[in-house]
């Protein structure tokens, strides 16, 4: 499932711009195998945080009040993977980037939660969890060794 599209990339670009990061034979159009290779990597970044706690990629159908959300760190990804061809990248690029990623860190790490609706699925990959329930424990290890 695609979070974003290479329309997507262009609006946030604009046209000309779009063009310039992807033209590489100077044919004055963009150049789309360019652009997928920008936007599925940057995918399946954003994908490889999410994995530590989701089933991935997110069913954007299921949970549409994230799909704003998940276009915007995605194109945040996708621009700076795009002018990192061009070099010299613009700080505000670089700023984006690195704000995503720290993002993406922190709800790798359960520090921030995905704004979702209905409850997410987790990855089935990361095993079972261990959780616990019932009153909290009457003797402690200490408490046992004077017996």
């Amino acid at each position: 499932m695609d979070y974003i599209t290479n329309d997507d990339i262009e609006t946030r670009l604009g046209s000309d711009r779009y063009i310039q990061l992807t033209d590489d034979s100077g044919s004055g159009s963009a150049n789309t195998d360019v652009l997928d290779e920008a936007r599925l990597g940057a995918e399946r970044e954003v994908d490889s945080y999410l994995a530590r706690r989701y089933a991935v990629p997110i069913d954007l159908a299921a949970n549409s009040e994230l799909a704003a959300l998940m276009a915007t760190v995605v194109l945040d990804l996708v621009e700076y993977r795009l002018h990192v061809r061009r070099p010299p990248v613009p700080a505000d690029v670089v700023d984006k980037r690195e704000a995503a990623i720290k993002w993406l860190g922190q709800v790798a790490s359960g520090a921030v939660e995905l704004p979702s609706a209905a409850a997410l699925s987790a990855n089935p990959a990361t095993g079972l969890r261990a959780a616990t329930t019932g009153d909290a424990r009457v003797l402690s290890r200490d408490e046992l060794s004077d017996v």
